[in-house]
């Protein structure tokens, strides 16, 4: 596949194999080795460039990025950070100057990420930095040279435009030139994000056959409001939703902070997160909680359905053949929805459990209820016996905790490297107990500690 784009300001055209990743081809065909490989599947950062299109520059993890994804875009290596005359970018000078490198292994992704966010005039250092892993130096002397550089000029030399390139075959423009792709090849592979597509190649070893990249699918990209419903558009990144659910659902947008990485999140869809169907991914618990809607398409015919009837059995979904997901549907407010989210890990890590708990209590008595867990089934799955025990009945703490005795007769987990079965039953159920006194306007903050 042809595919043009910008290389630390040099314009490229390359012909490669669709699932050729960006890293591999840097390092094997360019000698660009500054680009490290740590894990190959998007954890540790080490492989981060930067990649600026339309909407900005963003970091990105070029071990599970694919060369057609970066059609009309520019990149910019570890390399290409600093200047063409060799001029130190701010944020280098800083690592060097605050001894933030060790064994250095780490060091090309870190400055790389440092440097994207200095371009956005980011100062969450530890948000933005809490996709490199660093096990050596310790993050203190690196946070300290991101927050030395904060008000340093940003260099004319990282300032890339993306190049004006023409439509390719494989990366169709508009929905409606997708709708007419799949049609003619449903058994292709769809790519959006590739944070999880790139893992069956990297670590998997799969052949895609025919694949489509939807990035350029602008249509299906951006988040609307309308009365008291807000739209998604399925090609929307996380890094967007999370910024649209700050107001509108903050304890959801907190849960999405904690989901992969910056780097992850400025690559991964709402619509591939959904559409996969794990039973451990994130968004569904929460969308299911909300009652989201989810909108299909294949061909010029439309459907949709409660994003609940979506998950039929593991790894099985209710898509047919060509269709694909448009976009998902869900209310503008709902107060009392909370997610959970639980990870041996607590940024970046994949959910042992997420319970997502959304309940309508008035005049004291619980009248609606929606309970959503992700990692308890084969499928993200509503806790219909504990809602079942819940409404109807005052919401006390009493009440509460007998609908916890529930939660067995709702699921019935596995034992995994994740957590035990045992474990995630007695968290799940204790879940809705600390749900009970968030409501009630208690601290339940895991990163609050007191005496």
């Amino acid at each position: 596949m042809k595919t043009t784009f910008l290389l630390n300001g040099e314009t490229v055209r390359v012909d490669t194999d669709p699932t050729r990743t960006l890293l591999d081809w840097l390092r094997d065909e360019r000698g660009l080795t500054g680009t490290k490989e740590g894990c190959n599947e998007g954890d540790c950062g080490a492989c981060t460039v930067m990649v600026t299109d339309g909407d900005g520059a963003k970091a990105l993890n070029a071990c599970i990025l694919f060369m057609p994804q970066l059609h009309g875009k520019a990149v910019r290596t570890v390399e290409g950070v600093s200047g063409p005359d060799g001029t130190l970018h701010p944020v280098q000078t800083a690592m060097v100057e605050n001894h933030g490198s060790q064994c250095g292994f780490c060091t090309p992704g870190f400055v790389v990420s440092m440097a994207v966010g200095h371009a956005n005039g980011q100062t969450d250092h530890d948000n933005m930095l809490a996709g490199n892993l660093c096990r050596c130096t310790g993050y203190a002397p690196i946070i300290r040279a991101a927050k030395a550089a904060e008000n340093a000029a940003v260099p004319v030399w990282v300032k890339d435009k993306a190049p004006t390139v023409e439509a390719a075959p494989f990366a169709p423009e508009t929905s409606d030139d997708l709708a007419a792709w799949y049609l003619a090849h449903p058994d292709g592979t769809l790519v959006a994000g590739a944070t999880d597509v790139g893992l069956w190649v990297t670590k998997q070893f799969r052949e895609l056959g025919d694949v489509a990249f939807l990035n350029r699918c602008t249509d299906l990209r951006g988040i609307t409001q309308s009365g008291d419903t807000i739209r998604i558009g399925a090609m929307t990144t996380m890094t967007d939703v999370l910024a649209a659910m700050r107001d509108a659902h903050p304890s959801y947008a907190e849960m999405i902070r904690r989901y992969g990485s910056q780097q992850v999140r400025n690559a991964a869809t709402i619509g591939g997160n959904i559409a996969n169907g794990s039973p451990i991914g994130d968004n569904p618990p929460a969308l299911i909680a909300l009652g989201a809607t989810l909108h299909l398409r294949c061909g010029d015919q439309r459907r949709e359905m409660a994003i609940e009837d979506f998950f039929i059995d593991y790894g099985k979904q209710d898509r047919q053949r060509g269709e694909f997901v448009e976009a998902v549907t869900l209310p503008a407010s709902a107060p009392t929805l909370r997610c959970y989210k639980i990870s041996k890990r607590f940024d970046q890590d994949i959910s042992a459990i997420c319970g997502c708990f959304n309940l309508t209590v008035t005049k004291g008595i619980v009248t609606d209820a929606c309970i959503a867990f992700g990692g308890m089934a084969g499928t993200p799955k509503r806790a219909a016996a504990v809602e079942a025990a819940l409404v109807g009945n005052a919401w006390t703490i009493e009440n509460a905790q007998a609908a916890m005795a529930k939660m067995g007769e709702d699921f019935t987990p596995l034992s995994d490297m994740r957590a035990s079965a045992d474990y995630r039953l007695t968290t799940a159920a204790n879940l809705l107990q600390r749900y009970f006194h968030d409501l009630s306007g208690q601290d339940t903050s895991v990163l609050e500690v007191s005496a």
